[in-house]
């Protein structure tokens, strides 16, 4: 979740045209419609019912509560059943929410990562919120009814934070740069144990450790394993994301290559206790000592049966279709790739059905394919864009090898253009041309906010401006641009675009909803398909990219038109009728 942020202004657009809220259970009255007679829309895949799955825990209501960080909400579920009783989120306070625990008088906790702000909902609904640190992550109560967070991905820490919210947050555990900025190595979820002691993976360094948490008027730690506040447990873990002690006192550890241990905290010893998918990310207790597991890459939910089998609770799949792009594939059908920040799917395009499936890396190791958010097709590769690991990659996905990879700002979307790679770059101040960062259509913040996809029919560009709702068209002399001009304007938010090949660009209008189609002699802009389920924006994410998950636009060989539907977690193949 590393990102670059950016400065916009202000942004020539509403929230209020979307429900953050959106119940991706809901289901359409029909999987096919026709659009004004001449486009057939249909659904060809349909993924997770909830948009990742985080924290998890148990309310004083025998409910599972389901912090979900793509969603910016947390999900109020029957743990019998999997059924969405509620969901909380940014009407409610919650902005992005990456777990969650209930104090003992029965309030809510929750931490919002980006933001580094721990909020409460009080048994009588009074919300508090105190900000503590970017990257607050985990949160737990010791036995005595104190409560600590730490830091993840957006720092390195630990604290002790006043149930109230109103004291100063007390630091156990901080960063020395530059001679120690990460002391632990990402402390993720985690519990206390029967000793007193917090225990908790690693979840850069493989292990398991120990805290000694103190109390007041203890130092600061700058150095925890030389000083004796933290010490190693059992290590030998490949990423592990939590880590909770059922009511027996045994600790389990999930580790996200799918595997749960049972750890010996004494000797460090531990024992494979199942393996399921790849992508856990959580775990919970119920009141009758039943194991719930929560998947972030694909958005599940199990449940651990006393026979040792997983029971699905909340089917999982794609959590978060954005970007997508179109390669040949075989036997003349599209191969059509959906990126989902933690995974990139690959799919059929005439079925829909998933051929293949590949991690996105959160820590964007080298090498690694990084979180994708848009894809688009260059030659037999892909051009990978994520503002989450502030990075631009060309990847080919017969080997699964990222072949160049160029550090950027905050990249919204990257094509290929006249032998190099343009992107539209929130952090770097609009569209810039990689091989030297040449701003092509740079942010102004008077015709020009937030620049989001991208198309071309290799002689001229076009970039859509969310903020304004202007599709901008640049011409060139040479590899000189010219001066930009408005081919469309008036456009609600618009993310996704493509060329068609007919003298047309389809765009996204995720503040409508739907599908249009802008005629590039005319400039008129007319209906393709609307009542499409896409993606929010971000909800109280100041200096983030207002996009949050972006709906894509990308056209198959034979025509037809796939948009990803982030609202509900489907695919469009909209054909012509």
């Amino acid at each position: 979740m590393k990102s670059k942020m950016y400065s916009l202004v202000a942004l020539v657009a509403t929230f209020l045209t979307f429900t953050a809220c959106y119940d991706l259970q809901e289901e359409v009255s029909v999987n096919a419609k026709k659009v004004d007679n001449q486009y057939l829309v249909k659904e060809i895949a349909k993924g997770a019912a909830l948009k990742g799955s985080n924290g998890i825990n148990f309310g004083p209501d025998g409910n599972l509560y389901v912090a979900s960080f793509l969603g910016q909400e947390i999900i109020v579920m029957n743990k019998q059943n999997g059924k969405i009783i509620k969901r909380i989120c940014h009407e409610d306070g919650v902005i992005v929410p990456d777990d969650l625990v209930f104090g003992p008088d029965g309030s809510l906790y929750w931490t919002d990562l980006f933001i580094g702000e721990v909020g409460r909902i009080a048994p009588d609904g009074t919300l508090t919120k105190q900000f503590v640190a970017p990257g607050v992550n985990p949160i737990t109560f010791s036995d005595d009814g104190r409560m600590f967070v730490g830091l993840c991905f957006l720092g390195d820490g630990l604290y002790e934070v006043d149930p109230e919210l109103k004291a100063p947050p007390r630091p156990i555990i901080v960063t020395s740069p530059p001679l120690n900025p990460f002391p632990l190595g990402f402390l993720n979820g985690f519990d206390f144990g029967p000793d007193g002691k917090l225990y908790g993976p690693l979840f850069a360094g493989g292990a398991v450790i120990r805290v000694n948490v103190g109390g007041p008027g203890t130092p600061p730690s700058t150095n925890p394993f030389a000083d004796g506040t933290a010490e190693f447990v059992a290590g030998g873990f490949t990423v592990p994301a939590a880590a909770k002690f059922d009511s027996k006192g045994i600790l389990h550890v999930v580790d996200q290559t799918g595997e749960v241990f049972k750890v010996n905290p004494s000797t460090g010893e531990k024992t494979l206790f199942i393996k399921i998918q790849s992508g856990l990310d959580n775990l919970a207790f119920d009141s009758n000592g039943s194991l719930f597991i929560s998947n972030n890459d694909f958005g599940t939910i199990v449940e651990i049966l006393p026979s040792g089998q997983p029971r699905t609770i909340s089917r999982g799949g794609m959590t978060s279709p954005m970007g997508l792009a179109v390669l040949p594939g075989a036997n003349k059908k599209d191969a059509l790739y959906v990126p989902g920040v933690y995974r990139l799917h690959q799919l059929d395009g005439l079925t829909g059905k998933e051929t293949n499936v590949f991690k996105g890396d959160l820590l964007n190791g080298a090498g690694n394919l990084t979180t994708p958010f848009t894809l688009s097709a260059d030659g037999e590769n892909l051009i990978v864009s994520s503002w989450f690991g502030a990075v631009v990659q060309i990847w080919n996905p017969q080997t699964n090898k990222v072949i160049e990879s160029f550090p950027m700002g905050a990249p919204i979307d990257a094509i290929r253009f006249k032998n190099d790679i343009v992107a539209s770059d929130l952090g770097l101040g609009g569209v810039v041309r990689i091989s030297d960062k040449l701003k092509i259509l740079p942010i102004d913040n008077v015709n020009v906010f937030a620049p989001s996809g991208m198309a071309t029919d290799g002689n001229t560009l076009w970039v859509a401006d969310w903020g304004t709702g202007i599709v901008w068209q640049v011409g060139f002399n040479g590899n000189t641009p010219s001066t930009p001009f408005p081919i469309a304007t008036g456009l609600m938010n618009p993310e996704g675009l493509a060329w068609d090949k007919e003298g047309g660009l389809f765009v996204v209008e995720s503040g409508a909803s739907k599908l249009s189609r802008i005629d590039l002699i005319t400039g008129t802009v007319s209906k393709i398909a609307d009542g499409l389920k896409l993606s929010a924006p971000a909800f109280g994410l100041a200096g983030f990219p207002p996009t949050w998950l972006f709906d894509g636009v990308a056209v198959g060989q034979t025509g037809d038109i796939y948009v990803s539907g982030g609202g509900k977690n489907v695919i469009y193949r909209i054909s012509k009728n």
